[in-house]
């Protein structure tokens, strides 16, 4: 199961290794992704945000799964595609939904926030340095006209933007802003929970994140079967834990891939058992 479809490539990889008889089921929220649907007798797209899959394998009747594969963040077409207002490098409208169906935009979040509200979703979500600052400047600017591009948010922020890494510093303010509008760690952390319940004893849970916040959750879900990381045991002191990692470590990208794919240099694999 490719539970984040995007641009098909795991999925094309995952036919390319399964049987006849086999089936892979994915999932993406994004209409866009319709478009590049395979055809394939033994492929299936839902339509869905991820944290429903157990919902709609059900309905399909294909509980349990032999391997579930989620990608996180978004796809390169959505970065690329300036309507879509995911990047900062591109000027468009102040959008960030993966579902357009989705009632909330970036647009509407920062008009409407107050500055405390703002600060903590920057600093928690995107761990930008001087959230407050960030935040002030946000609210000051959406203050004297609505903010309604990719680039008038970058405008707004400019007096506090540093120098040196201010790409650095722009992503992690984009990244707050569309994980909030998206819910994306509220996502995750339904479709981990619910994983013991879709994946087979024997099968497999891989998961590729690309920031700290959704690293941190991956794992210590693999390792714990908590969310915050506390172990629990049974009577006899045994572990439960319903995954077993596979790695230490997350898998990092080699230097050939970063050279031929440059977003693939923050990506972290986890990928875990299910006892």
């Amino acid at each position: 199961m490719d539970v984040t479809f995007g641009g098909g490539g795991h999925s094309r990889a995952i036919l390319d290794r399964l049987g006849p008889r086999g089936a892979l089921i994915a999932f993406d929220r994004d209409a866009d992704a319709w478009a590049r649907a395979l055809k394939d007798p033994r492929f299936t797209l839902v339509r869905s945000d991820f944290r429903w899959v157990r919902n709609h394998l059900r309905f399909l009747g294909r509980l349990p799964v032999d391997g579930l594969l989620a990608d996180l963040g978004v796809s390169s077409h959505q970065f690329d595609t300036a309507g879509r207002g995911f990047s900062f490098r591109h000027d468009g409208p102040l959008d960030m939904r993966m579902d357009r169906r989705g009632r909330r935009t970036a647009a509407d979040l920062v008009n409407r926030a107050d500055e405390a509200g703002l600060a903590h979703l920057l600093r928690t979500y995107g761990e930008v340095e001087g959230a407050h600052r960030v935040a002030r400047c946000i609210v000051q600017a959406a203050a004297q006209r609505r903010l309604a591009t990719t680039q008038q948010l970058v405008e707004a922020v400019r007096p506090v933007t540093p120098r040196r890494d201010a790409n650095a510093f722009l992503a992690r303010v984009f990244q707050a802003l569309r994980i909030a509008v998206n819910d994306e760690l509220g996502a995750l952390e339904r479709l981990l929970i619910e994983s013991p319940r879709i994946i087979r004893p024997g099968g497999r849970l891989a998961v590729i994140s690309y920031h700290s916040l959704e690293d941190r959750l991956v794992k210590n879900w693999m390792r714990a079967g908590d969310l915050g990381g506390e172990e629990r045991k049974d009577l006899h002191g045994n572990r439960l834990r319903p995954f077993r990692p596979l790695s230490n470590k997350a898998i990092m990208p080699d230097e050939q891939e970063t050279r031929t794919n440059p977003r693939a240099r923050s990506a972290r694999l986890r990928i875990a058992e299910r006892t």
